[in-house]
């Protein structure tokens, strides 16, 4: 069905008809039990236009990916929000434990108020990542177009070494060579970056995967190049199940290859309570 999709331009009706048939498969995908343990998280969201009867809005999908114990990337939740609203996220991770999640020691997302929150309250022993990629814009949008590629390149370079010592080496080099000529930038750069740094914490194999969403990005443009020839959805079903189909359907593939070697994070995690 998902690769229909792709072949023509087609109706509400027919949208509503094939996400109706997915009803039973997604069901079973959405309430199946996590029977091993996840410690990374990446979670973000993605916005589709929905006809709401009187108007036509945004839907917001929310979407959880995790690796697994065995090193494995999984789609673990899909869920739809009618707006990014603030029980959103706290209600998904709940769902998500309510199934079996545990072990789970980072989350990966985007600067989310909901998001951090949700983690605090539901994940209180787990880390937060912040996206490089979006505090690096957040940055450099405070920064004159004209020295944007040396900045740029300074930053990346604070985001690319795998110890915290150096890391702030190189952090108190830019501030000292920018601080006073982009005072905004580096305002940012200084209120955000102990929480884009925790990745340093875990093993240093993992770090190139743990400081982005860019996996979840590459995964939404799937998606939206996928349902392009829907256009609006005819309703918040329609919507959340043909979506996901697709999603199931593009990572498939992740079943055959392991994501990442997880025996650093093992060997770290044991030694740690060897100190304890």
């Amino acid at each position: 069905m998902t690769q229909k999709l792709g072949a023509v331009r087609i109706g509400k009706d027919a949208v509503s008809r094939i996400a109706g048939r997915l009803d039973a498969e997604l069901s079973a995908f959405r309430n199946r039990r996590l029977e091993m343990s996840y410690p990374y998280l990446y979670l973000d969201a993605t916005y589709l236009k929905v006809n709401w009867g009187s108007h036509v809005g945004d839907l917001a999908l929310l979407v959880v990916i995790g690796v697994n114990a065995q090193g494995f990337r999984e789609v673990l939740a899909v869920e739809s929000a009618a707006g990014e609203k603030k029980e959103a996220y706290r209600n998904l991770l709940k769902g998500l434990m309510e199934r079996g999640l545990t072990g789970v020691q980072l989350v990966i997302s985007d600067d989310h108020e909901s998001i951090k929150a949700s983690v605090q309250i539901e994940l209180p022993s787990a880390r937060w990542q912040r996206c490089i990629v979006h505090f690096e814009r957040n940055i450099l949008c405070h920064v004159p177009a004209a020295d944007m590629t040396e900045v740029a390149g300074d930053l990346k370079g604070i985001f690319a070494v795998h110890r915290r010592e150096s890391a702030d080496a190189l952090v108190a080099a830019f501030i000292e060579r920018y601080g006073k000529r982009f005072v905004k930038a580096v305002g940012v750069l200084k209120n955000g970056l102990a929480n884009a740094l925790t990745f340093l914490s875990f093993p240093s194999g993992h770090h190139r995967l743990l400081r982005t969403t860019n996996g979840l990005e590459r995964l939404f443009g799937e998606v939206k190049r996928r349902t392009r020839v829907v256009g609006i959805f005819p309703n918040e079903r329609s919507a959340a199940n043909l979506c996901t189909a697709v999603i199931l359907r593009v990572t498939e593939e992740w079943a055959l290859k392991r994501y990442l070697d997880i025996e650093p994070l093992n060997a770290m995690n044991e030694a740690s309570e060897g100190k304890n």
